[in-house]
């Protein structure tokens, strides 16, 4: 081989070695903070939901409001939305039109009701920004979403952004491309998609959707993120009875299990996304917006420590509160701290316990000679807030000994 075709030959390998050091813009993943939205999906305002509101509207950059829902056999139910404590927490509202995926058919009565829901509240006084469609269909029926899609834009302002959230089951179906370049952005949600015995949610899952949703589309695009709980129930058979979250549900089942995402978790991917995340990724949106009321939703303290990357301190504490029976003796859990702190593992009792048993999520178990009450289910205990977990009958006083 001639001198000259060495040298290129030389060149053309250090070419292919920036490339592989350096990628192109179009595949480069940078590192940058996202800004943050949250979902409202509570169907009833209340008092603390506008104090939610009021307190949070300096982390977030906009609202996704629950409007309607269209349900089999109820057409399109609107709710009634407090437009006062919007306008009051000063953010741009997308408006959500939940299509329940059981429908048959997405029809032309909603091709006129959600425009006419979305004039309807540009004249309550706050930034409307856009619409967003929340339709968790079949990946089959994913070309039937196009054609609807394609001919609700038309009716829409052009200012008015049309997004949609999407599954990551559906990057399994070509035509995924196709739906994405109808609308002007989409939310993917990585929370409650896998098999809930899994956990309610997984970071590695979570992050690698969307790595794989940032190849499927140049749209750009957020991510949902869950602050929330939700108890899972199944039939003796083993299948799904029902998911219950914000609302609850009546369901028989055999087998019941509280789901909770961890702060920890959700903290540390965000400090992935932080990092290093691709250029479409848009931002974060939180489903949902955690209020004083909420039994299944982290606190508002804890969800803010999150998202503003400054998780607060929690503290869990073990005690005796002593009853009036001599020697009967409640066991209770303490968080002296602001954020929500997890239930201890296993909380072993003094020597002297004869009798003991567990509440509350907690079992009785007999270990070494000694009484040990064992969570029985993940869960959290809110900042300030305390809970009993046993009762005992003690001789003398001991030592409560934790396992976190």
């Amino acid at each position: 081989m001639s001198r000259f075709g060495l040298l290129w030959r030389s060149l053309f390998r250090l070419a292919v070695f920036i490339l592989l050091l350096f990628p192109t813009a179009s595949s480069s993943y940078s590192g940058r903070e996202l800004p943050h939205e949250a979902y409202v999906w509570q169907r009833q305002w209340t008092p603390p939901l506008a104090q939610a509101l009021k307190a949070s509207a300096g982390i977030v950059g906009g609202w996704r409001v629950l409007a309607a829902e269209a349900t089999p056999g109820r057409g399109l139910q609107t709710f009634a939305v407090d437009w006062k404590a919007l306008e009051l927490a000063a953010r741009p509202v997308t408006l959500v039109v939940r299509i329940d995926g059981r429908l048959p058919a997405l029809d032309q009565g909603l091709l006129i009701a959600i425009p006419d829901l979305l004039k309807a509240a540009q004249g309550r006084g706050v930034p409307v920004a856009g619409i967003e469609i929340d339709h968790d269909c079949a990946t089959s029926r994913l070309p039937d979403y196009r054609r609807f899609l394609l001919a609700l834009r038309p009716r829409l302002a052009e200012s008015t952004r049309l997004s949609i959230t999407a599954l990551p089951s559906w990057m399994s179906s070509p035509a995924l491309g196709s739906l994405l370049e109808a609308v002007d952005e989409s939310v993917l949600q990585v929370h409650a998609v896998q098999d809930p015995r899994r956990g309610l949610f997984d970071r590695d899952f979570a992050r690698t959707s969307v790595e794989r949703y940032a190849r499927r589309t140049a749209r750009p695009f957020r991510v949902a993120l869950p602050a929330y709980g939700a108890r899972v129930v199944w039939r003796g058979d083993g299948t799904l009875a029902a998911v219950e979250s914000e609302t609850p549900v009546l369901a028989g089942g055999s087998e019941g299990r509280e789901l909770m995402a961890d702060p920890r978790e959700l903290a540390a991917l965000i400090d992935d996304f932080t990092r290093a995340a691709p250029p479409n990724l848009r931002g974060i949106v939180w489903f949902r917006l955690p209020t004083g009321e909420d039994r299944r939703a982290w606190s508002l303290a804890t969800w803010q420590g999150v998202v503003s990357r400054k998780l607060p301190e929690s503290r869990i504490e073990v005690r005796f509160a002593s009853r009036e029976t001599p020697g009967l003796r409640d066991v209770l859990l303490a968080n002296g701290g602001v954020g929500d702190a997890p239930l201890p593992k296993r909380l072993l009792l003094p020597d002297g316990c004869a009798l003991a048993d567990g509440v509350n999520g907690y079992a009785l178990e007999r270990t070494g000679g000694r009484f040990a009450l064992v969570r029985a289910q993940e869960g959290y205990l809110r900042g300030g807030r305390e809970r009993a977990v046993g009762w005992a009958r003690c001789a003398g006083e001991g030592k409560l000994d934790v396992e976190e």
